[in-house]
């Protein structure tokens, strides 16, 4: 195989060229498909629902590249698909739960729950809880924030949403999550 292209710079254009668009896209998904992946995760908790959403984004991805205008880093409009899919996937499922009134409020609580390494006495799963108990925005602000460590000026970017909005929307989540966390 030839060349591989490293910055994204060089992925743009050879996406753009129909002889190496191919080969640009898989090296695209090779260099952020980890990352991605582990974002979408925390977000939807469950494996595979993280492949079929990774999945969706990437096609999204490839339907969309053409016409990535460059405004803002190609990262950071991945993370913004990836993002807006997990929103839209969570949004679904909850439709989907809300028509069975029979069952518990949270499905991802339950799957939690479910695994089998799952101890509700330490403290990772407790934090894993409090996080499920977040409304979908507040959590994808929370895993951005905490788990990637991302600049409010990025995620600001990413969710569309001024940096102030973004700083007390995770306090607000911080502060939930711990008071989650002593009184369970």
């Amino acid at each position: 195989m030839t060349n591989q292209p490293n910055s994204d710079q060089e992925l743009l254009v050879q996406f753009r060229e129909p002889s190496t668009k191919e080969r640009a896209f898989t090296a695209l998904i090779k260099k952020y498909q980890e990352k991605l992946y582990w974002h979408i995760r925390r977000m939807v908790v469950d494996h595979e629902d993280a492949n079929d959403v990774l999945q969706n984004m990437f096609i999204k991805v490839w339907k969309g590249l053409d016409n990535f205008r460059e405004d803002s880093q190609l990262y950071t409009w991945l993370y913004r698909i990836a993002t807006n899919e997990s929103l839209s996937f969570l949004e679904q499922r909850k439709k989907r739960a809300s028509i069975s009134l029979s069952e518990e409020n949270n499905p991802l609580e339950n799957k939690l729950r479910a695994d089998k390494n799952f101890d509700s006495n330490k403290i990772e799963w407790k934090l894993q809880l409090a996080i499920q108990q977040l409304p979908e925005k507040q959590r994808a602000v929370f895993h951005l924030r905490y788990y990637d460590e991302m600049p409010y000026q990025e995620m600001s970017r990413i969710l569309e949403t001024s940096e102030g909005a973004l700083k007390a929307s995770y306090h607000h989540a911080v502060k939930k999550i711990e008071d989650f966390i002593l009184n369970h």
